[in-house]
């Protein structure tokens, strides 16, 4: 029988449609032909890209020139502009503001072809280092008040590039997403005087049915609610709400979770479409005793349709119990 399930942070409802119970084996996944020809992204394309806001290069690398291990570069085509002012104002009872922001691309990798999944622990480590990095950076201006990394993977979850990139963007308000995750967060917090992340954690680690993959620091979960089969949350064990405070000996253990979690990913769903989104506290903000920082991969499996956009509520056809037993049992080889 299908159930209906909760998510306890934002109080979301998903369906388990259990009757429809899907394995990784039962979905279909349209194999993408490269395109071939001309990438911006490429070493050795630089000139055709806007000049680099950061970027990680080997020895007696120049900027803007081959040699480098990651690039941060503005959007060609960006949702925000960074020139400007906000100039907020209203038009009758709706309000309205200049499109001011950053928006930044992260040039993942100097090689065409290579994912997450192929990566090595350190160029994962410095894809985080960038992520924070520029974050810090950003945070300065004081027109900015969150700043959202996320990536797409492949054509269906969004992907215009095949080359391997995820995409910052600095917003002048917070998103309504995650005020509501925050607020929740906060409620919970005030009712019983502990993180929901935290109590999340616990829970899941003395159950273990939900659980991916951890060690030391961070750990992989399917979430009990979750809007999508094989949809996963990369969490840290010990309690912190801004993302920016990580240290480098937690990065280096982010980084190793975060790449055996996707190359389990790809081992029971070859080269799936994906997104994730590093969800952390707004700008500027102390540290928040209710609210945790984390990564959520969301699998592009199912469609959103009708009922999703009618009702918010989400329909997936595998338990995360499955989904977490199936990831958890893959054989990664070392």
């Amino acid at each position: 029988m299908s159930e209906f399930r909760k998510d306890p942070i934002v109080a979301r409802w998903v369906i388990i449609a259990k009757e429809r119970g899907k394995r990784p084996t039962d979905f279909v996944i349209e194999e993408e032909k490269t395109t071939g020809g001309f990438c911006p992204l490429c070493e050795g394309n630089e000139h055709t890209t806007p000049p680099e806001v950061l970027s990680y290069g080997r020895p007696g690398y120049a900027p803007n020139m081959p040699g480098w291990k990651l690039r941060v570069v503005p959007n060609k085509f960006p949702a925000l502009v960074v020139e400007g002012n906000l100039n907020k104002r209203g038009e009758g009872m709706f309000d309205e503001m200049n499109g001011i922001g950053a928006h930044e691309v992260i040039i993942e990798t100097p090689r065409h072809g290579e994912v997450m999944a192929t990566m090595t622990s350190e160029q994962i480590s410095l894809i985080f280092q960038a992520y924070r990095d520029r974050m810090a950076d950003l945070a300065r201006d004081m027109r900015f008040r969150y700043i959202i990394i996320f990536k797409n993977f492949g054509r269906a979850a969004g992907a215009s590039l095949e080359h391997s990139h995820s995409q910052l963007i600095a917003l002048p308000i917070v998103p309504y997403l995650i005020q509501e995750e925050i607020d929740s967060a906060h409620r919970y917090f005030t009712y019983k005087d502990r993180c929901v992340f935290c109590d999340i954690i616990h829970q899941e680690q003395s159950q273990g049915v939900r659980v991916v993959c951890e060690n030391a620091e961070f750990i992989t979960i399917c979430p009990f609610a979750p809007r999508a089969p094989f949809e996963m949350w990369v969490l840290p064990k010990r309690h912190k709400s801004d993302y920016v405070a990580l240290d480098d000996q937690g990065r280096r253990l982010l980084s190793d979770l975060f790449l055996e979690t996707m190359r389990r990913l790809d081992k029971a769903l070859p080269r799936v479409p994906y997104n994730f989104m590093l969800h952390t506290a707004p700008i500027r903000t102390p540290d928040l005793e209710h609210y945790h920082w984390h990564i959520e991969i969301l699998p592009k499996l199912t469609m959103v349709a009708g009922f999703e956009w009618g009702t918010g509520f989400y329909i997936n056809p595998t338990p995360p119990e499955e989904a977490a037993s199936f990831l958890r049992e893959i054989r990664l080889d070392r």
